[in-house]
């Protein structure tokens, strides 16, 4: 197990956490629904893990302003009130992780997940990506996926050593890719569409050969056999940005779900399919949240739906007819 970990709003979120352990619950994003569902989860004792690709990116991480959620008064950052929910969460016993969920295997009693770090075992699994998880393609990005077009650097980095790449996003997970990238490729251009990186404070310093473009729009993605560059449109004017590789990291209104791979039912935009109990057709797989495309879009709503997920997981590893409440 890695030993590195990063800080958010002091909770530690490991690189790595006990892969050879059978987890009661994993919890596919950190959001208010899966932060509310690790802190049900934890407190119902079931060994819980959080995994989460960009702690600091999610919908209410990047609000600046929240002033209706419940018993909080007066109006709280959202990166504020998410910290309080992981560090609720933590101090009954939850491990996070700071990864990109690749893949699930969700059937039978032991569950797996795949992240681009390692594969973990569990009993139950909830998914709690919320709905920024994707955005519209641009032109020559389905033509060019697998030729070219990544999601995922630090599965592809090594592909492109010595090479000049592109980034297009606008998020603190564009960035830490990016950044990634710069160990291996000669130049990274990350291609941002507004004035900042939703979710990164102040002014970051950039690596050397990390060149970023702001207030940049990605036209379309060129080449022949293979991606050659980005046309893009900004501040400059129209030009083209060489790049061998294009790694994708826009966020959108839709959910990030593709790592189902149809093993678990969403609808066709992506949604998850759940009943009343959060539970999706795949027994122990349960959905929270904006995934899940609720009736409306809050806060309050996702918590709640996160806690319904957990209880609901936990009558399920338990074999129980009833729910057992907690106060």
């Amino acid at each position: 197990m890695s030993s590195e970990a990063k800080q958010y709003s002091g909770i530690t979120f490991l690189e790595e956490a006990d892969h050879s352990k059978l987890w009661d619950i994993i919890i596919i994003g950190g959001g208010p629904a899966g932060a509310s569902a690790a802190l049900y989860a934890a407190r119902a004792r079931m060994s819980t893990l959080v995994i989460d690709k960009s702690p600091g990116s999610g919908a209410l991480a990047i609000s600046d302003k929240i002033a209706n959620y419940p018993g909080v008064e007066g109006e709280v950052p959202g990166k504020e009130l998410l910290a309080a929910m992981h560090r609720q969460a933590a101090s009954f016993g939850t491990a996070f992780v700071q990864a990109v969920v690749q893949g699930v295997q969700p059937g039978g009693p032991e569950k797996e997940v795949y992240t681009n770090k390692a594969t973990y075992r569990s009993r139950s699994i909830v998914i709690a990506v919320g709905a920024r998880g994707t955005s519209r393609k641009i032109p020559g990005e389905g033509e060019f996926t697998g030729r070219g077009v990544s999601y995922c650097a630090t599965c592809d980095a090594a592909f492109y050593r010595d090479k000049e790449v592109a980034v297009i996003g606008d998020s603190e997970e564009a960035l830490h890719e990016a950044e990634f990238l710069t160990r291996f490729a000669s130049t990274v251009h990350l291609i941002v569409p507004g004035a900042r990186l939703l979710g990164v404070d102040g002014t970051p310093s950039f690596p050397q050969n990390l060149k970023v473009y702001w207030k940049t729009k990605a036209e379309r993605i060129t080449g022949n056999a293979s991606v050659e560059g980005v046309d893009v449109s900004g501040p400059d004017g129209k030009h083209t940005i060489p790049a061998n590789g294009v790694f994708m990291y826009l966020s959108g209104g839709k959910p990030g779900t593709d790592f189902l791979m149809g093993l678990v039912p969403v609808d066709d935009e992506g949604y998850v399919t759940v009943d009343h109990h959060m539970a999706t057709p795949v027994e122990g797989v349960f959905a929270a949240g904006d995934c899940r495309r609720p009736p409306v879009k809050q806060i309050v709503t996702a918590a709640s739906d996160g806690a319904v997920a957990a209880l609901m997981a936990d009558r399920y590893i338990h074999s129980r007819k009833n729910v057992v409440s907690q106060r």
